[in-house]
């Protein structure tokens, strides 16, 4: 059985942390084709699907916990149309529950992490969940001052003059407003304008495809005079950051929201029961399709706020909130042709090409079938899925839609089969260059072998490079790149990364103007060579994202950037670095301090090793370095506290809050919380019951303290975090 189908259960640790490493890479490159490339090829259901395991892997081995982990990430990028807006307080997601048992897991879960008694009260809000675009709207001295969408989390869209056009959002706030408040929501657009808009935009052969998209279309348009046409609700939920507190709990702070001009759901309700909280998920369900809005579930949250305090926030979500979100939406077409997509790392996906349908509103014509496993009736665990039936062209299928991902080929009908109808043979040679495919024992992909040689791999890494996470130039889209990459002039070819910082000066050099060829001008090309100038100096983090090395997405990143600073010395650590050459063999210093970065495993590590051992890597770095300079990262971090920076150790019994608590406010003010004593351990938070791990730090020389005097360390009171 491959590592991948093997039940979490039977992981050994050694196994669950190769797993993690695989999922963390797969699920970071599902993020970017999603939110970077706007082209995910995975459904809805399989992304949860790995999220799932991820998730399960982890609290099994929570030691293991990567920092490039899934849990830890959040949102996309801001666009670069709007100018950027820095959150005050994080806008995070929400983690997604799909059945009753996730509902009263979620339930137990915020019970055992408050140390709450299964008969004491716990009271929740729930409400419906609005599919639409995130908003923060802050108001200074109770007038609106900035409007911005969440984009990643932490860095949102400036779209304040567009905002300022929806009459459901107040300008200024009464005076028993705080001085200081970011109240945050949805922009929507209810089902009857946007078939109403959809019809006249159709007019002029323009349409949306859902109401979510009109709505984040129209309002991040360059002119607030065409938002002001859009027909654009606001729904008010939450808030950021406040000078002063606004209520005791959660439904009592949405009604102060109402009362000071804000529109508010009325099917909010309190639930002080999980039977509660399911009846109104049920109820929602059922009147869904009469709503004058569109919504994907039901979210769930904590009323009382001081005990979202203590919950605190995971790093992608609050451990206060979740969604329960609706089942899938399906529909019945023709697949018509299977075709193979080759992605920037060699992987072969298999999409079908569909007769349009409709599903969810949405006019479907394409949809993911995940693998040639998938296609052949063969599931993740190697038994048969869809009772052993295979796909194939000409197929009637069961397509599913859930969310904005691409849809899924769920089932065949088998009685509406043709009977010409002939088994796919999926391909073993890459389609675009000929080279041989491969898969390796214990992976579901197979994979073109044709690296650089191959066009589709290399166009897909030049897409990579210049996307806003990456480098994020200005001006080269993905009709841009292909123009660029297909293009037999050499002084118009585009086929490495140095090439884009070259292009000004070959033009100079060559009769061919960019200016007179069909889709470009003058103001365009002046633009775009702008945006590739502004880019000769990069942030080390995004230049070590946007190389498309395997395995190092943007938290690996980050991490390694904080780690060593400067390119010029990871590139010498790395280069140097020898992995074990077997059992027993800790490999070189180098080697080890490369795995020794926190989050950095032996798999990142490995890939990270590769890349800079390749000859042609190396020159094509080199090249790459002639036209651009990272900008080296700076030492101090952003928090301050006494135990910022330090490696801290919590074993035995605490007794003031949880184990998961502790963790959290750890982590909360810039420690790394590890579950083994080692002589890279700063500090012990010994508690009752303290046994081989207090040994070892004695033995060590470790400073050990008791859970009084970490709360004295921290400067916090433990009568503030117990709670009532």
């Amino acid at each position: 059985m491959s590592l991948r189908n093997k039940p979490v259960e039977q992981l050994t640790e050694k196994e669950a942390a190769e797993e993690l490493g695989r999922l963390a890479a797969e699920i970071a490159e599902h993020d970017h084709r999603y939110h970077v490339e706007d082209r995910p090829v995975i459904s809805d259901a399989e992304y949860d699907a790995l999220r799932l395991r991820n998730a399960a892997i982890e609290a099994r081995y929570p030691w293991l916990v990567r920092a490039d982990s899934p849990s830890r990430g959040v949102g996309a990028p801001p666009s670069s149309t709007f100018a950027p807006v820095q959150h005050s307080r994080p806008m995070l997601s929400l983690d997604n529950v799909f059945s009753d048992e996730d509902v009263a897991d979620f339930v137990a879960s915020v019970r055992r992490f408050l140390a709450l008694p299964s008969d004491a009260e716990l009271v929740f809000t729930a409400e419906p969940k609005i599919d639409g675009l995130s908003m923060s709207l802050r108001y200074e001295n109770r007038r609106l001052v900035t409007a911005a969408t969440r984009g990643d989390g932490t860095t949102g869209e400036n779209v304040t003059a567009n905002i300022r056009t929806l009459d459901e959002v107040p300008e200024r706030l009464p005076s028993d407003a705080p001085d200081l408040i970011e109240v945050r929501g949805e922009v929507y657009m209810r089902r009857d304008d946007f078939l109403a808009l959809n019809q006249r935009m159709a007019e002029s052969g323009q349409a949306f495809a859902n109401p979510r998209n009109s709505a984040a279309g129209s309002l991040r348009q360059k002119n607030p005079e065409v938002t002001r046409a859009r027909p654009l609700k606001f729904f008010a939920y939450a808030w950021g950051e406040t000078s002063a507190p606004i209520a005791e709990t959660q439904f009592d702070a949405v009604r102060r929201l109402a009362g000071w001009g804000f529109v508010v759901n009325d099917l909010m309700v309190r639930c002080r029961s999980l039977d509660d909280m399911l009846g109104h998920y049920r109820a929602i369900e059922a009147m869904r399709a009469t709503l004058p809005y569109d919504i994907d579930g039901v979210v769930y949250k904590v009323d009382r706020l001081d005990l979202q305090e203590r919950l605190g926030f995971r790093s992608r979500s609050p451990r206060w909130a979740t969604a329960h979100k609706f089942p899938a939406e399906k529909a019945t077409t023709v697949l018509e042709k299977i075709e193979i997509q080759v992605g920037r790392t060699g992987a072969l996906t298999p999409v079908a090409r569909l007769k349009p349908v409709t599903v969810g509103g949405v006019v479907v014509t394409n949809a993911t079938l995940h693998n040639e496993d998938y296609i052949r009736g063969i599931g993740n665990t190697g038994q048969p899925i869809r009772e052993g039936r295979d796909i194939r062209e000409g197929d009637t299928v069961i397509v599913q839609r859930a969310g904005d991902v691409i849809p899924q080929v769920l089932d065949i009908v088998p009685e509406k089969r043709p009977a010409d109808a002939e088994p796919y043979r999926f391909p073993h040679v890459c389609p675009v260059c000929g080279s041989h495919a491969v898969r390796e024992e214990g992976e579901a992909v197979r994979r073109c072998t044709g690296g650089l040689v191959c066009p589709a791999q290399a166009m897909e890494r030049i897409r990579h490079f210049v996307s806003r996470n990456a480098m994020d130039i200005e001006g080269l889209g993905e009709k841009q790149i292909e123009f660029f990459f297909t293009h037999p002039d050499p002084a118009l070819s585009i086929r490495a990364p140095a090439d884009i910082f070259t292009l000004r000066r070959r033009q100079a050099a060559s009769l061919t103007k960019l200016e007179n060829i069909e889709g470009f001008g003058d103001v365009s090309v002046r633009k775009l060579f702008a945006a590739i100038d502004d880019r000769r100096r990069v942030a080390l983090s995004r230049f070590l994202f946007a190389l498309g090395i395997r395995h190092i997405g943007e938290t690996n990143a980050k991490r390694l950037a904080r780690h060593f600073l400067s390119f010029a010395k990871l590139r010498d650590i790395a280069e140097r670095a020898k992995a074990p050459a077997g059992k027993g063999d800790p490999g070189n210093d180098e080697w080890r301090e490369i795995v020794g970065v926190s989050g950095i495993g032996e798999v990142v590590a490995e890939a990270l090793v590769d890349f800079f051992a390749e000859d042609h890597n190396r020159a094509a770095l080199d090249a790459l370095l002639a036209e651009v300079t990272p900008v080296d990262e700076e030492a101090a971090g952003e928090i301050s506290s006494p135990v910022a920076g330090k490696t801290v150790v919590f074993t035995g019994a605490l007794e003031r809050m949880s184990r998961d608590e502790a963790k959290a406010m750890a982590e909360r003010l810039g420690a790394r919380v590890a579950g083994s004593v080692s002589r890279k351990t700063d500090l012990v938070v010994a508690g009752p019951g303290a046994g081989s791990k207090l040994k070892q730090a004695t033995d060590l020389g470790i400073e050990v303290i008791d859970e009084d005097a970490w709360f004295e360390r921290v400067g916090q009171s433990p009568s503030s975090i117990a709670g009532h």
